[in-house]
């Protein structure tokens, strides 16, 4: 079980995460959006969306950290393992803390506000309830790693060799085999969440926006109230604001 869950799965779960992701690209690129419910409702997705996208950027970053970064390295650099860890707890809880209160808000907004309601799937409400479960889970590791003593809490002898491991093509199950069952079932919930990828709205983070720096501004002018529509003058669409006296 342990060759099967820590050498043969997360194999798996990377080839349905490109392979699904370049499938949804090719036949559902309509598809690949957010589904954007802005319309609808606006103040709380205001909150609710900045502190969820910006807690999940650093809890990313931090888990990359964590998990590519060895031991040595940071020791090199002069930093114990007691103060990566305080840090580490420190910047993971805040992380977390506005990450789970924006899908908690996001998930309320859903919820009590009808025509975003309406517009949720079966697939949106399921991708809620692991991302929940996954942070919850993060906040259980986490808080229980900063209590001192307790055995085989330090993730970078056990989980991080193991998940480094992957890359050279040779898991080291026996390693991860020997992570607390709290970190089992961290992963294994981690791996899901990847699984769902290209199969839900979180395909969009692989999007970056980019073409927005790019694109023209929209203008909008509104109607001359001293003629109609049928005799009003033609305007160039990129003449600059505030300059409708000097174009006619």
């Amino acid at each position: 079980m342990n060759t099967v869950l820590w050498g043969v799965l997360p194999y798996l779960v990377l080839a349905l995460l490109i392979g699904g992701t370049i499938w949804r690209y090719r036949y559902d690129k309509f598809g690949w959006t957010t589904r954007s419910s802005e319309l609808y409702e606006s103040r709380l997705l205001r909150i609710g969306s900045p502190l969820f996208h910006f807690g999940i950027l650093v809890v990313i970053i931090g888990h990359a950290i964590g998990l590519l970064v060895p031991e040595s390295w940071t020791e090199f650099f002069g930093i114990s393992e007691s103060v990566y860890h305080l840090n580490s707890a420190f910047f993971g809880l805040i992380a977390g803390v506005c990450t789970l209160v924006g899908l908690v808000i996001l998930i309320y907004r859903r919820r009590r506000v009808g025509p975003v309601f309406m517009a949720t799937t079966r697939n949106d409400k399921v991708m809620y309830l692991v991302l929940t479960a996954a942070l919850l889970l993060g906040f259980y590791v986490t808080l229980l790693g900063a209590v001192p003593g307790q055995e085989g809490v330090n993730y970078r002898e056990t989980v991080s060799p193991w998940f480094r491991s992957l890359f050279y093509l040779r898991p080291d199950v026996e390693t991860m085999s020997n992570a607390p069952i709290r970190f089992h079932i961290h992963v294994l919930v981690g791996m899901l969440v990847f699984a769902m990828v290209p199969f839900t709205r979180l395909v969009h983070m692989f999007t970056a926006p980019v073409h927005y720096l790019f694109r023209p501004y929209i203008v909008y002018r509104s109607r001359d109230r001293h003629s109609s529509p049928g005799n009003r003058q033609y305007r160039p669409g990129w003449a600059p604001v505030g300059t409708k006296d000097r174009d006619r």
